[in-house]
């Protein structure tokens, strides 16, 4: 299977077309970004660790019965996964405040979040990934 031409890049993956059109390559790269990326930098291994976790999530998913778009991990930091529709939602848990929730609300870095707190944003780079909840 060979890849073509870049079809998205976002803050950690970049997507590639293959010649078959249901699948494409997703490449973990080693930016890393804070501020909703109005900060850049670069993690050395980053795209290689993020590859290796959300292959081991993947496979835990397939194997409770819960179907993926991961086809396979080719590289240490390439997959092959299915073309699919996005769904432009972001979830964040958080288990301890930190970062915009702390300027937001005032609490202290560090502070339990007990239940955790679930945040869903709408994944829009020119709207600054508004908080939906």
């Amino acid at each position: 299977m060979t890849t073509r031409q870049s079809l998205y890049e976002g803050k950690a993956k970049i997507v590639y077309r293959t010649d078959d059109p249901e699948v494409l390559v997703a490449h973990f790269k080693d930016d890393a970004t804070a501020f909703n990326a109005q900060k850049r930098g670069t993690i050395l291994d980053k795209g290689h660790v993020n590859c290796t976790v959300s292959t081991r999530l993947f496979q835990y998913l397939e194997a409770q019965g819960i179907a993926t778009h991961w086809i396979e991990t080719t590289g240490d930091r390439d997959m092959r996964i299915q073309a699919v529709q996005i769904v432009p939602l972001e979830v964040v848990v958080r288990n301890l405040a930190a970062g915009s929730l702390c300027r937001q609300t005032g609490l202290a870095v560090g502070t339990p979040l007990d239940p955790p707190l679930v945040e869903f944003y709408y994944k829009n780079d020119e709207l600054g990934d508004p908080l939906l909840t």
